[in-house]
């Protein structure tokens, strides 16, 4: 059993070598611990100071690719050497180290195919009073969105078991936390949390330009993905609402026809024809989307046995191994 501790970096020279040395060199139920550091476009020394603490695996990307696409290089890394379970942790230093024998404990113990470490965000004093209601507001909502409870949605501190990780398609450009987690509980894959401590960071995050940056970069991402995982129930529901507000619209243009002739009522009859009428296609686009969501599935299924052929067999120690198809 190969654990594999995988950390995205952007200029963490100031923090990394921290973050190196806290890390375990022996974890319960593994017989090695190795780490992958992906560099994304780093223009300081941080390759150096990974060189220098004897990272022996480091991803190099020539220019700066953003969260998701770092997240996604760095687990295609972490099969390809071996991992039968991936942890991803931050380079600054936020997550303490100590916390990974209780994150991937689960795993081990094939209970479940990827567990989040929870901070307790809306415990936590060194997150302003709005920072800590937003985290809560944006957990529930993705919480409401995979169909699970989701105490802390935006933790990038998470074990995944090689069977989860071979299956997980990031296609947002901002951040994999929410996306991964919507595909994995609509992906009929277990999702646990444990208590994790975290540390306060005082330098700014790069993931977003600011605070409102990040909801709007959040909030697309998540209905993004939701539509893409629920296509029929998003527009047949669109659909539904106009349809019911232009019956109402015309419902009220009749009163009015039938008590005084309906003069000067004209425009709710056309508004009425274009609610339905926007309705009407609303549910044929859901319905079209629901096909090309099955053809996607036919993909997805398709890019699993490509990586399970390129990286080896699926590792028979999570929960979501027992539910694939041998590969022969």
């Amino acid at each position: 059993m190969k654990l594999v501790i995988q950390i995205p970096c952007h200029n963490e020279e100031e923090n990394l070598e921290a973050t190196l040395a806290q890390l375990p060199r022996s974890v319960p139920g593994f017989d090695s611990v190795e780490v992958v550091v992906i560099d994304d476009g780093s223009t300081d020394a941080t390759v150096s100071v990974a060189t220098r603490a004897g990272v022996r695996h480091i991803v190099r990307s020539s220019g700066r690719e953003g969260l998701a696409r770092t997240f996604v290089r760095g687990v295609d890394a972490c099969l390809r050497i071996g991992a039968d379970v991936i942890v991803n942790t931050d380079g600054d230093n936020q997550y303490a180290a100590s916390s990974i024998g209780e994150l991937v404990r689960p795993i081990v113990e094939g209970k479940a195919d990827m567990v989040i470490g929870d901070r307790g965000p809306g415990g936590l004093e060194h997150f302003g009073f709005s920072k800590r209601w937003l985290s809560r507001l944006g957990s529930r909502v993705v919480g409401a969105a995979a169909g699970a409870t989701i105490p802390d949605a935006a933790s990038g501190f998470r074990a995944i078991s090689r069977a989860a990780a071979l299956r997980l398609v990031v296609v947002s450009d901002f951040t994999y936390t929410h996306e991964t987690l919507i595909q994995a509980s609509r992906g009929r894959m277990t999702v646990l949390h444990v208590a994790v401590e975290s540390r306060h960071t005082p330098r700014k995050s790069r993931l977003a330009a600011g605070k409102w940056a990040y909801i709007a970069s959040s909030a697309g991402t998540i209905v993004r993905t939701y539509t893409m995982y629920r296509p029929l129930r998003v527009f047949v529901s669109m659909g539904a609402v106009l349809g019911l507000a232009g019956c109402a619209i015309g419902a009220r243009f009749l009163y009015f026809f039938f008590t005084d002739g309906g003069s000067g009522h004209v425009q709710s009859l056309l508004l009425t024809v274009l609610l339905v009428v926007v309705g009407f296609f609303c549910v044929l686009i859901g319905i079209l989307a629901d096909v090309i969501a099955g053809n996607r599935r036919l993909l997805e299924e398709v890019l699993w046995r490509v990586r399970v052929l390129e990286t080896g067999v699926v590792s028979p120690t999570s929960a979501a191994a027992s539910r694939q198809l041998p590969v022969e």
